[in-house]
């Protein structure tokens, strides 16, 4: 091996190790979706909800071109027709206001990169930037026959080579071995980096080798110092890797390359919130459970795929069970596994629907409601639900405090704390549950923040008292409108 091998070898795997750091601005954490939202209504949530509530960043849909999909379907997106930014979303001069207006209040941008394929369809395909191309030919504005790999479908997930080689969903499949491909990707994507954001989530990582993904990663850019980033602070990476076990391709190959989806995540909190598993499943989560690593995993609850019933599949807790969809992301947020992402969704019928949007297909954005600062308009807006927006602080002010307290009682009821900063207490299932629990708060009263919160110097919901011995009296009723109670230091009276 020569020195120039060893020292590309060198660089390729300092870098990758470099992309677990999403570089949350101080006291920040917790990645927002803002699944198919405007440019400038995102610019606007930054200041006006997320910046103020503490949220760390925001998950855009795709940003580049797409094809125009009859029926305007969320997975246009999906189908990428050249790198140029322009969709539904708004065009690049948007991008680049929401970017910059974004990391000003504190809020990091990760954008949602397709570059696996691109789009399919039949004859003359038109894009959002008002592109054409020919996937029949394949023939796009910046590819050609030659930089896609051979024509054939994926049947056989046994088959590792198949998974990566193969179309998607009829999806032409880039060949990124090829320098030409790899050139376009990764200008693409520094593009991005140029305009201040913090790092990608990569579609479909699954469908690509690692080694090339590897060559990708060490060729982008590092992150804009001027955009509020360290010196040689190199792009987060969230690679999605659908693996809930069984087939070839494995979510541990990706590992060392930056986060992964923890699909398995999903499937196992959603089980036990709708009280199908026992709490103690929840205990110990990590590599002896398959799950992946802590520092290694992308967690969530739901994403914009498998809520509607596909990519990752499973017992999949939605918005349509707010209840248990609550106690589910206050534990995803009051626990210290993995690097979680809230879901923000639209209300649909239709798995296929896309966003709110007016007689000409352009998206309609949110609008609020001014008693409780929901979302109207068709759009769900999960992590504006008091409680979810509340435990983006409770995780902020519990930081690296450790798991302590960690008490189960029975098959449904579950409490711990994180440290000596703030505590949380689960009932999933139909009975009541009243129990002292241990909190190693100080002595006090609380304000529950998922029922209410703390406001003029009073509590909105449930108050909870901690005594001399730093216990706390907790009541969840089956029939309670929330099933979990949480508190902190930040919430006391």
């Amino acid at each position: 091996m020569t020195k120039t091998s060893i020292f590309l070898i060198f660089c390729l795997t300092t870098t990758s190790f470099a992309q677990f750091n999403p570089h949350y601005a101080p006291n920040r954490s917790v990645i927002v979706h803002l699944f198919e939202w405007r440019w400038n209504d995102i610019a606007r949530e930054c200041e006006q909800v997320l910046g103020p509530a503490g949220y760390g960043g925001v998950q855009l849909s795709p940003v580049n071109e797409n094809a125009v999909v009859y029926g305007r379907p969320w997975y246009e997106r999906y189908q990428p027709l050249s790198y140029k930014f322009n969709t539904r979303s708004g065009n690049e001069a948007e991008l680049r206001n929401m970017i910059k207006r974004c990391n000003k209040v504190g809020v990091r941008v990760f954008v949602d990169v397709v570059f696996n394929h691109m789009a399919a369809g039949s004859g003359v395909v038109r894009g959002t930037s008002g592109s054409r191309a020919e996937p029949g030919n394949r023939a796009y504005p910046i590819y050609s026959r030659y930089d896609f790999n051979r024509l054939c479908g994926i049947n056989n997930y046994q088959n590792a080579t198949e998974v990566r080689v193969c179309e998607l969903s009829g999806l032409p499949d880039l060949d990124q071995s090829k320098s030409y491909v790899r050139k376009q990707i990764v200008d693409f994507l520094n593009k991005l980096v140029d305009m201040g954001v913090a790092g990608f989530r990569v579609d479909a990582a699954k469908h690509m080798f690692p080694e090339d993904l590897q060559a990708i990663y060490g060729s982008v850019k590092n992150l804009k110092t001027k955009a509020g980033f360290p010196k040689n602070a190199r792009p987060f990476i969230a690679q999605e890797v659908i693996d809930v076990g069984g087939e070839a391709v494995s979510k541990f190959e990706y590992i060392n390359l930056g986060t992964v989806t923890e699909f398995v995540y999903c499937s196992e909190i959603g089980l036990v919130f709708q009280g199908q598993h026992p709490v103690n499943q929840l205990e110990n989560l990590g590599p002896a459970r398959t799950f992946l690593p802590s520092e290694k995993a992308f967690v969530f609850v739901d994403n914009h795929d498998n809520q509607r019933g596909h990519g990752g599949g499973g017992i999949v807790l939605t918005h349509k069970k707010p209840k248990e969809y609550t106690s589910a992301v206050v534990y995803t947020l009051a626990n210290n596994y993995g690097i979680p992402r809230i879901m923000s969704s639209y209300y649909f019928d239709n798995p296929s629907m896309g966003p709110p949007h007016d007689s000409n297909d352009n998206i309609r954005g949110p609008g609020t409601n001014r008693r409780d600062g929901s979302c109207t308009g068709g759009w769900v807006c999960e992590h504006r639900w008091n409680g979810i927006r509340n435990m983006v602080k409770f995780r902020n002010a519990v930081g690296n405090a450790p798991v302590t307290n960690w008490t189960t009682y029975g098959n449904n009821a579950l409490s711990f704390c994180r440290g000596n900063v703030g505590c949380v207490a689960f009932n999933t299932g139909k009975n009541d549950f009243s129990q002292e629990i241990r909190t190693n708060l100080a002595p006090g009263t609380y304000c529950d923040i998922i029922s209410g919160e703390k406001a003029y110097n009073r509590c909105t919901g449930i108050a909870i008292q901690v005594n001399q011995n730093g216990q706390a009296r907790i009541t969840i009723n089956g029939n309670a409108t929330y099933g979990v109670v949480a508190f902190y230091k930040g919430s006391k009276l």
